[in-house]
């Protein structure tokens, strides 16, 4: 790994390496510059993604691409009503010489993709919030540290909801973005359709360790931010909240929770990384706004007055900045 002689210099590289990126992405993903975006800010923040749109949008295809890129391990988990915990954490079993032997899950890969996570019951969803939260997992009582980086990019339908199960309050909460996919443009579309109707085959190439990712994660947490960013950050969140010192007649109205603290916490984070990226070198509160729609709209609960008359969470946030 490259030895920078100052943070500085460093930024400067993440912001070359995120360049880099997006166009080794771009060979295979055509569009979606504001979804690869998150996604890499993600990365950076140490952060998990969860994707929603419907199918065909290239959202599994997508995550395959960023990890082609990354040179990190990567396991693919296809949620399923029949599922178990064991499948995706691993179980203990008896070897020949009849001794307990541990046989790890897929979870053991640095990005994990769960793909329709909404299709399994909430009894396996809940075995991957301990390796979200404390990137190890619990198995027969021992512990076991899971490799870094680690990623959970999860996918999910929002449309189909038969034989679906919603993601419970406590594990949409881990994920620090919801990503919204819509589709592509015309002129997108018509790209999309020449280059997978043909036999168009791009190689994707390694661009960035997984030693580097963490370095630049770090990077990320030395970056300054200056009171009056925070300040409005943490306002921000304290305004969804029903009730609340800071909370509007739109919060009163039309929500039944607020964001908790981890959404401030998330809010800093992915400007401090995103004004890295973008070749700056200290967040303002434009970083906070373009970040507070995917931060914000799985953390907040609409009442049923909201759903009534057709206001999304979109909406509300948008009134509360």
């Amino acid at each position: 790994m490259t030895e920078f002689r100052s943070d500085v210099e460093a930024a400067d590289a993440l912001a070359s390496t995120y360049k880099a990126l997006k166009q080794e992405i771009a060979k295979v993903i055509v569009g979606q510059d504001e979804v690869i975006h998150q996604l890499l800010t993600a990365v950076f923040c140490q952060g998990h993604c969860l994707l929603v749109g419907v199918p065909g949008l290239a959202k599994t295809l997508t995550i395959q691409t960023i990890a082609s890129a990354l040179d990190l391990s990567f396991n693919r988990i296809q949620f399923t009503p029949d599922l178990m915990p064991s499948d995706i954490l691993g179980a203990e079993t008896l070897d020949q010489e009849r001794n307990f032997k541990f046989i790890k899950g897929a979870i053991f890969a640095n990005i994990i993709l769960a793909d329709e996570i909404n299709r399994t019951p909430p009894k396996t969803q809940s075995a991957l919030l301990e390796a979200m939260q404390e990137y190890a997992v619990t198995i027969a009582g021992k512990r076991y540290d899971l490799g870094r980086p680690f990623f959970v990019l999860a996918t999910q339908n929002p449309i189909e909801q038969e034989g679906t199960y919603p993601l419970p309050e406590a594990q949409l909460d881990r994920f620090m973005f919801n990503i919204s996919l819509d589709y592509p443009s015309f002129e997108q579309e018509k790209q999309v359709i020449k280059n997978t109707t043909s036999d168009y085959k791009p190689q994707v190439n390694t661009v960035i360790s997984g030693e580097e990712i963490l370095y630049f994660q770090q990077l990320v947490r030395r970056v300054p931010v200056a009171d009056n960013v925070i300040d409005y950050a943490v306002r921000l969140v304290h305004k969804t909240r029903p009730n609340s010192e800071f909370a509007t007649k739109e919060t009163n109205d039309f929500l039944e929770w607020g964001a908790g603290p981890r959404a401030s916490q998330n809010l800093i984070l992915a400007a401090k990384c995103q004004t890295l990226l973008r070749g700056k070198y200290s967040p303002d509160i434009e970083d906070i706004k373009s970040v507070a729609f995917p931060i914000l709209r799985h953390r907040i609960v609409r009442n049923f007055r909201a759903e009534a008359e057709g206001i999304s969470a979109e909406d509300i946030i948008k009134k509360l900045m």
